[in-house]
C-alpha cells in the first residue's frame, strides 16, 4: 500500500467514525443552552408570581402563626429566583461553550490535513503581503501617494494603506518586526503539525498482550491509545487510568485517549504503576 492510499483509508476511518462529531457537539451545546435557558426562565417566572402575592412593603409579622409559614414562602423565592440565574448562567457558559467547537483543529478531523495547509497557504500569503508592503514603503519613503499606491497595488485597501504609513508609539512605520517574526513562527508551527500528522498516518498499528492478560493496543487509524482488559478495573485502577488521562470508550470497550508521544510516556507510566507486564520488569 502507498502512502497515499495509507493516508486516504485513514482519513475515510475517521470521517465515518469522527466526521461530523464537531457539529454534533456544537448541537448538542446548543440545545443544553436552550434547555437551561427554559428552566431558568420557569424558575424566574414561578418566583415572580410568588412574589406578587406579597404586598409591597410587607414584613413577615414576628410571633404571627403566619411566621413559619411566610419565611418558608419568602425562602422559596429566594432560591427560585437564585436558580434560575444559576441556570441562565450555565446556558451562557453553554453558548460560548458551542461558539467555541471548530475553533483548533484536532488530529481527529478527518480534514485535519486540508485546514492545517489552508491555515499554511493563508500564513504564507500574509507573510508575502507584509513583507511586500515593507519593502515598497521603504522604496517610496518620503513620497506618500507613491507608497499608498504601491501598497494598493499589493493587495492593501487605501484606507489600511494610510494607516500603516502612520507612525506608530516608536515612531516606526509599516508592518513591525515582531509582526512577521511571530506569524513566520505560526508558520513553523503549522508545518511541524502537518509533518507530525503525516507521519503518525503512516506508522504502524501496534497490539501486544501484556502479562496481566491486559491488551495495549496503538490504533492509528481511529488515533487512540488503548488497554482493552476484557473486564471492569477495580476502582483504584480505573483512578490510576483516569489520573493518566484514560477514559473509557464504550464504542470500543476500552480505557483510551488520543494517541500521541505524550500517550505512550503515560502508557508506560500505567503499565509500571499497575504492574500490567511484569515480565518486562525483569
Amino acid at each position: 500500500m502507498t502512502k497515499e492510499d495509507r493516508t486516504q483509508e485513514i482519513i475515510e476511518t475517521r470521517r465515518e467514525v469522527y466526521g461530523d462529531r464537531a457539529e454534533r457537539r456544537r448541537e448538542g451545546l446548543t440545545a443544553k443552552a436552550e434547555a437551561l435557558e427554559a428552566q431558568g426562565g420557569r424558575l424566574l417566572d414561578s418566583a415572580r408570581e410568588r412574589a406578587s402575592h406579597i404586598p409591597f412593603g410587607q414584613p413577615i409579622l414576628i410571633g404571627h402563626h403566619s411566621e413559619g409559614r411566610d419565611r418558608r414562602y419568602r425562602d422559596k423565592i429566594h432560591n427560585d429566583m437564585g436558580k434560575g440565574f444559576a441556570k441562565l448562567d450555565e446556558a451562557e457558559k453553554a453558548r460560548g461553550q458551542a461558539q467555541a467547537v471548530g475553533g483548533a483543529i484536532s488530529s481527529d478531523d478527518p480534514d485535519a490535513l486540508v485546514k492545517l495547509r489552508e491555515q499554511l497557504k493563508n500564513a504564507q500569503d500574509s507573510q508575502a503581503m507584509m513583507t511586500a508592503a515593507n519593502k515598497a514603503i521603504r522604496k517610496h519613503k518620503g513620497n506618500e501617494a507613491a507608497a499608498v499606491a504601491a501598497l494598493v497595488e499589493a493587495g492593501i485597501s487605501e484606507a489600511n494603506a494610510r494607516e500603516l504609513l502612520k507612525p506608530d508609539f516608536a515612531g516606526r512605520i509599516g508592518f513591525p518586526s515582531y509582526a512577521l517574526s511571530n506569524n513566520n513562527a505560526n508558520i513553523h508551527r503549522i508545518e511541524g503539525r502537518i509533518k507530525q500528522i503525516e507521519r503518525n498516518m503512516q506508522a504502524a498499528d501496534v497490539e501486544r498482550v501484556l502479562s496481566s492478560g491486559v491488551i495495549y493496543r496503538e490504533d492509528v487509524a481511529l488515533n487512540r491509545l488503548m488497554f482493552k482488559f476484557g473486564y471492569k478495573p477495580d476502582e483504584a485502577t480505573r483512578e490510576q487510568l483516569k489520573r493518566y488521562g484514560f477514559k473509557w470508550a464504550p464504542s470500543n470497550e476500552a480505557w483510551q485517549r488520543q494517541l500521541t508521544g505524550t500517550a505512550r510516556w503515560c502508557a508506560k507510566t500505567v503499565i509500571e504503576v499497575l504492574g500490567l507486564d511484569k515480565k518486562d520488569e525483569a
